[in-house]
C-alpha cells in the first residue's frame, strides 16, 4: 500500500491499495465515524413528465461519507464501506443520504481519522511494499510473465515461439524466429516500465534466458537500467516455471526479504515442527486464540478461509491486539501454492515463541 499524509492536515490520510492484503490492512484501521473522500457512482431519478419511472441516470461523483459500517462484500478482494454522505461535488446529491462505496484494488481514496495512533501508522507501513517482482519464465518454445505484488500473483498466457524442434530448419530461420519471439516476449513486458520499484527475476532451463537478457539490453535502452536477476536451478518454463520456481530454495534466497518468502518459511518451519513432534505452532482460530492469550505468538499467517471459523469485527480486534503484542502478521491469497496451502490447514498458522500445552 501507498500511503502518505494530505497536505495542509495531519487527520487526512491518501492511500492506494496493491494488493489484496491491503484490504485487510485498511480494514484495520477503518473505525466508525471516520471520513473517507472517495469516487463513487450514484443513480440520479430524472423528474420530468418524460423521463421513465423505473429509469435514472448513474454519474460519476465525489463524496465525503461518514462511516457507519465496514465489511468485505462477499469476497476479500472487495471492501464495502457503508455510511451518510456528508458533502459531495454534486448539487443533486444532498448530504444525509445512506451510501456505500466498494473499495478494490488499485483504487485511490483519502481516509480522515480524528487520531492517526502508533498502531495504525504500524499497520500502514507493514502493508507498504519495498519491492515488486516480475517474473520471466522462459525457455526455447514459451515463455510466462507473472507479476508478484506482496503474495498476489498475476500470470499472463504463454507467449509460444512456434518453434518445431525439427533439425533441418536452417539456423538463419532459427535466429529470425527467436527475433520474433524475443520481441513479442519484450512486447508484453512493456507495460511495466513505468513502474517503479520492480524487480525483475528470470528463470528457465538452458540458455535462452541469457539470450532474451542480452537482446533486451542491446535492442532496447529503456531496460538497460532496469533490475534482473537470472535465477539457475529451474528446469521448468511457461506458467509451469513459476509455480516451480515460487517453491523453490532459489526464490527464498533472491527473494529473502520478500512477505512471500518469509511466508513460506513460516509454513516450512510450522510442518519441520509437526514431523518431528515439535509443538511450537498453532493451528485453527480456536489454538490461535490461546496462544494469544499467553502472548506466546511469533508469526501469524492467514487466508479468507479463517472467516469461516470466525466473525469477521472478532477476527479484525483479534489482529490488532497482536499488533500491540508485535506479532508478525501476513495475509495471504488463493493465487499461490502459499494461500492455499494455509487454507487447507484451517485458514490461521501460528509460529509461536516456546512451547504451550
Amino acid at each position: 500500500m501507498k500511503f502518505t499524509k494530505l497536505k495542509d492536515s495531519e487527520n487526512k490520510m491518501v492511500l492506494t491499495l496493491e494488493e489484496p492484503d491491503d484490504l485487510f490492512s485498511l480494514r484495520r484501521v477503518i473505525d466508525i465515524g471516520d471520513s473517507i473522500i472517495a469516487d463513487t457512482t450514484r443513480v440520479i431519478k430524472q423528474d420530468n413528465e418524460y423521463s421513465r419511472p423505473d429509469k435514472g441516470e448513474r454519474i460519476k461523483i465525489r463524496i465525503i461519507l461518514r462511516i457507519e459500517k465496514i465489511s468485505f462484500d462477499d469476497a476479500i478482494d472487495r471492501l464495502k464501506i457503508s455510511g451518510v454522505i456528508i458533502t459531495s461535488n454534486n448539487e443533486n446529491i444532498p448530504k444525509g443520504l445512506h451510501h456505500s462505496i466498494n473499495v478494490k484494488i488499485n483504487d485511490t481514496i483519502i481516509l480522515e481519522k480524528s487520531n492517526w495512533n502508533e498502531n495504525y501508522i504500524k499497520i500502514l507501513s507493514k502493508s507498504a511494499l519495498e519491492f515488486k517482482y516480475l517474473f520471466i519464465s522462459i525457455d526455447s518454445q514459451e515463455t510466462a510473465i507473472a507479476k508478484l505484488t506482496g503474495t498476489n500473483l498475476k500470470i499472463t498466457p504463454n507467449i509460444h515461439s512456434g518453434k518445431s524442434g525439427k533439425r533441418y530448419v536452417t539456423d538463419q530461420r532459427n535466429v529470425l524466429n527467436n527475433k520474433i519471439y524475443f520481441e513479442n516476449i519484450r512486447t508484453a513486458l512493456d507495460i511495466y516500465l513505468e513502474e517503479h520499484g520492480i524487480k525483475i527475476v528470470i528463470f528457465g532451463p538452458g540458455e535462452t534466458k541469457r539470450r532474451f537478457l542480452n537482446h533486451l539490453r542491446e535492442k532496447n535502452e529503456a531496460y538497460q537500467d532496469k533490475d534482473f536477476t537470472i535465477a539457475e536451478g529451474i528446469e521448468t518454463a511457461g506458467e509451469d516455471g513459476i509455480y516451480v520456481f515460487l517453491r523453490s530454495e532459489a526464490m527464498k534466497d533472491l527473494m529473502s526479504s520478500s512477505k512471500i518468502a518469509m511466508v513460506s518459511t513460516i509454513l516450512d518451519r510450522v510442518m519441520q515442527q509437526i514431523n518431528n513432534g515439535e509443538k511450537k505452532y498453532a493451528m485453527g482460530i480456536k489454538e490461535t486464540k490461546y496462544a494469544h492469550s499467553l502472548n506466546a505468538i511469533d508469526s501469524l499467517v492467514y487466508s479468507d478461509k479463517v472467516f469461516s471459523e470466525i466473525k469477521e469485527d472478532e477476527f479484525i480486534k483479534l489482529l490488532n491486539d497482536m499488533e500491540h503484542n508485535n506479532v508478525k502478521i501476513y495475509a495471504t491469497d488463493s493465487t499461490t501454492d502459499i494461500g492455499l496451502r494455509v487454507s487447507s490447514l484451517g485458514g490461521i498458522i501460528a509460529l509461536l515463541r516456546y512451547r504451550i500445552n
